[in-house]
């Protein structure tokens, strides 16, 4: 796939952890892909906001109402949907993407922990998108596309996670 242009994203990194220990430019490159092949041109908005496991927890139980720290966690605003090549999705706001680089590191098993952040950051954008898996047909749905997206951005297979949207 060709590169399109960058999309409306901001990055933004709450935690304790160095930049340059977080996959930012990888990220904006595979936003950019997953925008493309989802049909989504470059002014629809969307952030990603990496924080620590006390912020994560606390999001978890005040909007989920679960209790402990989650990997990732998706905030929806315009109830966008993927567009086609006839019908791309020109502009709107995806909403937010919260991701916690430590419990993406603790679950990180066979691949690196920028792996795990970059499947946790496709997975959350397919969220925003409407995707679920509570139920089996569309939590084949979601992850074959997960895995889709993320390996055609890789050119190899993509990681796994046991966790991931647990």
């Amino acid at each position: 796939m060709t590169d399109s242009p960058t999309p409306s994203l901001e990055l933004e990194n709450t935690t304790d952890i160095a930049d340059d220990q977080l996959p930012l430019e990888q990220l904006r490159k595979m936003f950019a892909h997953h925008y493309a092949a989802l049909h989504l041109g470059p002014a629809v908005e969307l952030s990603v906001t990496f924080v620590d496991e006390p912020t994560i927890e606390e999001l978890h139980v005040r909007w989920l109402d679960l209790p402990g720290p989650t990997d990732v966690m998706s905030f929806p605003m315009d109830e966008l949907r993927a567009g086609t090549a006839e019908e791309p999705v020109e502009d709107g706001i995806l909403g937010d993407i919260v991701i916690c680089p430590s419990v993406a590191a603790a679950q990180a098993e066979g691949h690196s922990t920028d792996d795990e952040i970059l499947l946790l950051a496709t997975h959350g954008l397919l969220h925003l998108l409407g995707h679920d898996h509570y139920e089996p047909a569309e939590r084949s749905e979601m992850f074959q596309l997960q895995e889709q997206l993320l390996s055609s951005f890789l050119g190899r297979p993509a990681p796994t996670s046991a966790t991931a949207g647990q």
